[in-house]
C-alpha cells in the first residue's frame, strides 16, 4: 500500500507513527523491505529560517528525529539528551536572535544541511542524506526544494499604529502567538514548486491522509505551493484529514490564533468546511473527515466519522490512522 501523509510539526510527526504502526510497520526505524508499504510524508518547510548562518527546518527534523527515535519525546522536538553549551555562548556574545535556542546535537544536523545547501544540493536530497542516518521507514519529502517562509503580520507593538512583518518562527516562539495575526502570508510560494517526487507520490497513492497538523500554517502552506491542491484534487486516492481541534481547542499549540487570522472558528466542523469537499467545492479537498468521539460536525460533501483523537500513545494514534484509512476506502483486512 501506498499512503500519502500531509504533515507539519510535533502532531504530524507523532501521527506518522501511528500511521506505521497501522501499517504493521515498526514505530522506530525501517520496516522489512518486503512489507509492500511505503509511506511519503509531505512536509511543511515554511517554517524554515536561516539563523547563526545555519539553515534550520523544524518541521523535517522534528518527523526524522521523531521516527529514527532521536526526538526528545518530552518537548516534541528537538533532540534526546541535548546540551546547550553553544546556546550559552552565543548568548554570552549578545548574538541574536536570543529568543530561538539550538541544542548542541541539533546544530550537527542544521551545519550538515546548510554546508550541503551552499554546495548547490537541494534541500530533498539534503534530507534524503540526513534520513539516510535516522532510517525513519518514511520517505520524508519536503513540499518544494525553492525558499518558502511564512510571515506573519502583525500591529508593531513598537511604533502604534504601525503593522511589520514577522518571520513565522518570531511570532511563535518570541511572542508565543499572542500578537494577533492580521494576516499570515507563505513568502515565496507563489514563485515555488513541488520537490521532485512530490507529485507523483499523489499521484500513486492507495490513500492520502492529512494529519491532525496546524491547518493554516502546516497543511495550509503545503497547499499554497502551486500543483499541489491540483495533484490532490485530481488523484484517485481518497482523501481523508484528522480533525486537529477537540472541542474547540486545538491538540497542540496555538493553531487558533492562525485560524482567527484568516477568519476561521476554530472547530472541528469550521476546519472541516475550511478544507471543503472535493465533491462540492472547486477548490474542496477531503473525502473523510475524522473528528473526536463525541463530535457531531456536518461538512457538506465529506464523510465525516468520530473517533477518538487523542494521541497518548502509539496504539491510540495507531487506532486513528486505521479510521482514516479505511474512511479513504483501502482494505486494511
Amino acid at each position: 500500500m501506498k499512503v500519502v501523509v500531509v504533515v507539519g510539526g510535533v502532531g504530524g510527526a507523532r501521527f506518522l507513527l501511528g500511521v506505521k504502526a497501522a501499517l504493521g510497520l515498526p514505530e522506530i526505524g525501517e520496516g522489512p523491505p518486503d512489507s509492500g508499504h511505503e509511506i511519503t510524508a509531505l512536509v511543511n518547510t515554511g517554517d524554515d529560517v536561516w539563523m547563526h548562518g545555519l539553515r534550520i527546518c523544524p518541521d523535517l527534523d522534528t518527523c526524522m528525529y521523531t521516527l529514527g527515535g532521536g526526538i526528545d519525546t518530552a518537548r516534541g522536538w528537538g533532540h534526546s539528551g541535548e546540551t546547550w553549551t553553544v546556546k550559552e555562548e552565543l548568548a554570552a556574545y549578545g548574538a541574536e536572535p536570543s529568543w530561538f535556542g539550538l541544542g548542541d546535537k541539533d546544530i550537527a544536523t542544521h551545519l550538515i544541511r546548510s554546508r550541503m545547501l551552499r554546495a548547490g544540493y537541494p534541500l530533498s536530497a539534503v534530507t534524503e542524506a540526513l534520513c539516510d542516518r535516522w532510517k525513519p521507514g518514511v520517505r520524508l519529502l519536503p513540499m518544494s526544494d525553492d525558499r518558502v517562509e511564512t510571515h506573519v503580520v502583525v500591529d508593531d507593538p513598537d511604533e502604534p499604529g504601525q503593522q511589520k512583518a514577522l518571520h513565522f518562527q518570531e511570532w511563535w516562539v518570541r511572542y508565543q502567538a499572542k500578537l494577533p495575526a492580521q494576516s499570515i502570508l507563505p513568502v515565496g510560494a507563489e514563485e515555488s514548486s513541488p520537490a521532485p517526487g512530490v507529485l507523483d507520490a499523489i499521484t500513486g497513492a492507495d490513500a492520502i491522509l492529512f494529519a491532525p497538523s496546524n491547518p493554516v500554517v502546516s497543511v495550509g502552506t503545503v497547499m499554497a505551493v502551486p500543483g499541489v491542491r491540483d495533484a490532490l484534487r485530481k488523484s484517485e486516492a481518497g482523501i481523508v484529514g484528522v480533525s486537529p481541534i477537540i472541542a474547540n481547542k486545538p491538540l497542540r499549540g496555538m493553531a487558533d490564533a492562525c485560524l482567527t487570522a484568516i477568519g476561521v472558528e476554530t472547530s472541528a466542523e469550521a476546519v472541516g468546511r475550511h478544507y471543503g469537499s472535493r465533491k462540492e467545492s472547486e477548490t474542496g479537498l477531503l473525502d473523510g473527515w475524522l473528528v473526536a468521539e463525541g463530535e457531531t460536525v456536518d461538512v457538506p460533501g465529506v464523510a465525516v466519522r468520530a473517533v477518538p483523537l487523542l494521541m497518548s500513545d502509539v496504539d491510540a494514534t495507531a487506532a486513528m490512522a486505521r479510521a482514516a484509512l479505511e474512511l479513504s476506502g483501502v482494505d486494511l483486512a
